[in-house]
């Protein structure tokens, strides 16, 4: 670790060299406060105390440098930290600022059931003890949620409710760097240096106190009663009563680079006679915390469509996080009236996260939205499963979109489209059907469920279907495989929320150069290049360029395209 001269208000090492006194094994352990103020750590617990001590909850590393935690929520007994009565830590309110620092790593098999929400650092109290409106939540908690993102909520001095701060969702179970750091004014939510998910110019000024209560470490609390433990390893968590630098945190600037990208011009099209299709991932989390990026996909496909000669705009579902939030809807609504408005052709399909009460999806995106475009040919049963037919190029291509959650009902329907449509070659859209593992350290593609149906039922036996594109799993990943004759489909997975800001923009565009005989794929976000007002940096990349995201495949459209 580096050392700074920082005048900590707190510092704590879950090392077994901090260790003040007491053990494990006893339930006795103290932490010692590294910055000298007497905010000493005492080990906690919460269940059944009549059960004897569950020793396995926490565990030293092999090297005594940090403390795993073990805790479940099924557990009889669960263990955590607190900072004894009369800490100074307890009464300090941060009017100037603070920045509060943890290097942690998640479990390594992240279970929602057990896991989900669970605390990191928590002051005790709640809003309501000081007259606040709202939950009977905490004062404030850095916690982690279902989705594995981190959440920094807080009353300051003044505010009726409590402020929240969201990262990304972290798929890793590395070593963490997070930081909450208010200037006094407000307050920004990093992961290894990363300022990224759900910003907000809300001020905040502190944090409020309740007199008498403290701090808890690895514990959040609901109604002043401890509620969900933390699992994973704790090395270091460290208070301040400013707004430090990246340059004077525990880890100096660190930044998770495992996007690979560029802000260079890229040509979207490489042929003179190209054409494009260009294929929206999951928007959710864009349309629930950032919609002024997908306004601005929504925009550039409006505005570009033509010019850049793409031919058919595909949604591959989850348009919005929360079906029971008309807000969502009416956003997403809003910025999709723009593809109507510029007459630019387009075609949806329903995730997991579009199902609710009174069929929202429908209401907004059914048949109805749909009835006077000539491109539409048809709806399923359903009326979620929808068919299309553009021209583009030397050829009509059929888009099928296949709703995932009507997939076996709509079956017959889907093929009768495909019966009637042949000749034509055809791209299926569907939100669930390609999922990935790691193998050797690479990303290995692998069928779901239902997307191992849909190969069977389909994909395998039409040979006119040459591509499928699906979201729903996190990441990005693509392969070819064979049909029963031995002809290719490319398969894709597009999907970017989990990334910086639930997406930051990027979309997926594949050209379609019949001279050349390549189909090129690019990941493109029209939102830094034209959008974003600040300053360009990692992970700010108007083009990815990673092997998962920019690629090429080789393509005799003659031969593909003439079907059995």
């Amino acid at each position: 670790m580096k050392n700074f001269p920082i005048e900590a208000l707190a510092h704590w090492q879950f090392a077994q060299s901090r260790i003040n006194s007491g053990s494990i094994e006893d339930a006795s352990l103290i932490l010692e406060d590294l910055s000298g103020n007497g905010n000493a750590l005492q080990l906690a617990s919460i269940g059944d105390q009549t059960k004897p001590y569950a020793r396995d909850i926490l565990q030293w590393s092999s090297d005594g440098g940090s403390l795993q935690f073990n805790n479940r929520k099924d557990n009889a007994v669960r263990h955590y930290f607190q900072t004894a009565s009369g800490s100074p830590l307890n009464e300090a309110v941060f009017e100037e600022g603070y920045t509060i620092e943890v290097i942690l790593k998640l479990p390594e098999h992240f279970d929602e059931q057990q896991h989900s929400w669970m605390g990191i650092l928590t002051r005790q109290g709640q809003g309501a003890e000081l007259g606040r409106q709202g939950e009977n939540g905490l004062l404030a908690t850095l916690s982690v949620s279902n989705n594995k993102e981190f959440q920094w909520v807080s009353f300051d001095s003044r505010s009726s409710y409590p402020i929240t701060h969201w990262s990304r969702c972290i798929e890793s179970s590395e070593w963490l760097h997070v930081a909450a750091v208010n200037d006094g004014h407000l307050t920004s939510l990093y992961v290894n240096g990363i300022c990224d998910f759900r910003l907000t110019d809300q001020i905040t000024n502190g944090i409020a106190a309740v007199a008498g209560k403290g701090w808890n470490v690895g514990a959040s609390e609901w109604a002043n009663e401890i509620e969900q433990c933390f699992a994973g390893s704790l090395k270091e968590i460290r208070i301040t009563g400013r707004a430090l630098s990246p340059q004077e945190w525990l880890t100096g600037p660190v930044e998770m680079q495992h996007l690979q990208g560029t802000n260079d011009a890229i040509p979207l099209l490489s042929g003179a006679a190209s054409y494009q299709f260009l294929f929206i991932p999951d928007a959710q989390k864009m349309v629930q915390y950032n919609a002024e990026m997908f306004t601005a996909q929504m925009a550039w496909a409006a505005e570009h469509g033509n010019g850049k000669r793409i031919a058919m705009t595909a949604f591959v579902g989850d348009i919005v996080d929360g079906s029971s939030d008309a807000a969502q809807w009416q956003r997403s609504h809003e910025a999709i009236s723009l593809l109507d408005e510029s007459d630019v052709p387009y075609m949806m399909t329903a995730g997991n996260h579009d199902y609710g009460i009174g069929d929202p999806y429908l209401h907004y995106y059914g048949p109805e939205r749909f009835a006077h475009k000539t491109y539409c040919k048809g709806f399923s049963p359903s009326r979620y499963s929808s068919c299309a037919v553009i021209a583009a190029g030397s050829y009509e291509y059929v888009f099928l979109m296949l709703d995932m959650l009507h997939v076996k009902e709509d079956l017959d329907w889907a093929k009768h489209m495909l019966s009637e449509n042949s000749k034509l070659p055809t791209i299926l859209v569907s939100h669930d059907m390609l999922d990935w593992t790691m193998s050797g350290g690479r990303r290995l593609p692998v069928d779901s469920e239902t997307g191992s149906f849909i190969w069977q039922q389909l994909v395998d036996s039409h040979d006119q279907i040459f591509m499928t594109v699906n979201g729903h799993y996190f990441n990005t990943a693509h392969r070819i495989k064979q049909n029963r004759y031995g002809h290719d489909v490319i398969q894709l997975l597009v999907n970017y929320q989990s990334e910086y800001r639930g997406g930051n923009g990027w979309m997926r565009l594949a050209e379609f150069d019949e001279a050349a005989g390549r189909i090129y794929f690019r990941t493109y976000s029209p939102w830094v290049e034209h959008f974003a007002k600040r300053p360009l940096a990692y992970p700010d990349f108007k083009y990815l360029t990673g092997e998962y995201d920019h690629f090429e495949v080789p393509w005799h459209f003659q031969s593909r395209f003439n079907f059995r």
